[in-house]
């Protein structure tokens, strides 16, 4: 048996944004129509602070099934997470119709525009691509951009890959890192990126806000919102973390506010708001501000089961809230494809399976 062993050199460069929203929406529509071919994220955590991450997942039209991963070392650094070390993701991909070891592919994979890279920063913001595409107003051209780090670099390919946005109010902790940012990436992506001192103007009169920072304690308040404004954020939580004691309370990127405004609430997985416990949605749940029904996953949005926007006045939130298998190896699949064409990667050799093992 031979399959396709891909190392971080083999994936420099084979996948764009653009591929990657495409790709992430057909798998989430796929797991709309097919749902037990998705599981939520699983994490499991040592003593010494070390995250093993799993995401299973398949796109049973692509033919694809099998399993992304990743290790980690994650610390609290007051009001931020941090992640001392973080090693190569991992994904293994099978064939949906018969078993077979496609490929492995180590490494995370550099999109192709920019050339930027990092372990899930492409995956995170392409997810966030097909919200933007599904609930955000087809016209929208100023973004209010809330933190300065990876995840907020592939927000922005990912907002320039669905809508023709020309300027970024930028709010973060700090003005240097606020100026560096807009110095470095304004010309990069042809936007006049502007950075704010108060986070209110971040929000003022933009069309999308995106948060994308590592975050303990909300920074986006609802209060501060504006009618048919889509609202964009990525912090997860890890009950976890609670339950260790190395966090006092779940993770919050927005307060309750902004959920109780919000007309349309969409996740990425109802499953892993309660099984992870996620601040953001989990305890206006469990005050009573929502219902865990009132959430629509991007596939049932994606396929037309439950309605996106449905007007320019509405207030759109899509909560990023778990990395899904389906996701990490739709933009695998799309890169072993690539490969093949192109004759990247190294072909090994496997015994066959007997009965007996």
């Amino acid at each position: 048996m031979t399959y396709l062993l891909l190392h971080p050199e083999d994936l420099d460069g084979l996948v764009s944004m653009a591929d990657a929203v495409d790709a992430i929406d057909k798998a989430y529509a796929g797991a709309a129509e097919f749902p037990i071919i998705s599981a939520p994220r699983r994490r499991i955590h040592s003593p010494a602070s070390v995250r093993f991450n799993t995401f299973p997942g398949g796109i049973h039209t692509l033919g694809i099934i099998g399993l992304a991963s990743h290790a980690e070392v994650v610390t609290q650094n007051g009001p931020t997470q941090d992640f001392g070390n973080r090693e190569h993701q991992i994904c293994v991909l099978h064939n949906s119709h018969d078993a077979r070891l496609l490929a492995i592919l180590i490494g995370a994979i550099s999109e192709k525009d920019l050339g930027y890279t990092t372990q899930t920063a492409l995956r995170t913001g392409a997810t966030s691509g097909v919200g933007f595409r599904h609930l955000a107003r087809k016209n929208a051209k100023v973004v209010g951009l809330f933190g300065a780090g990876n995840q907020a670099v592939t927000q922005l390919l990912a907002l320039k890959a669905e809508l023709p946005i020309e300027t970024v109010k930028l709010s973060t902790r700090t003005r240097d890192s606020r100026l560096r940012f807009a110095q470095t990436y304004g010309p990069k992506f042809g936007l006049e990126i502007i950075p704010v001192d108060d986070p209110r103007d971040a929000v003022r009169g933009a069309d999308v806000v995106v948060c994308a920072t590592n975050t303990n304690l909300p920074v986006l308040m609802g209060d501060w919102l504006e009618p048919g404004q889509h609202v964009s954020s990525i912090v997860g939580s890890n009950i976890a973390l609670v339950r260790a004691g190395w966090l006092d309370r779940p993770r919050r990127e927005v307060d309750d506010r902004v959920v109780e405004r919000a007309s349309v609430i969409a996740v990425n997985s109802r499953e892993a708001v309660v099984q992870d416990e996620q601040g953001d949605l989990f305890e206006p749940i469990q005050k009573g501000l929502i219902k865990l029904d009132d959430l629509a996953e991007l596939g049932e949005i994606s396929i037309g089961k439950r309605p996106g926007r449905t007007s320019d006045d509405q207030i759109t939130l899509h909560k990023n809230n778990a990395g899904m298998g389906v996701a990490d190896l739709a933009i695998a699949s799309c890169a072993y494809q690539r490969a093949l064409a192109t004759g990247r990667g190294t072909k090994m050799e496997l015994p066959p399976v007997t009965a007996d093992d």
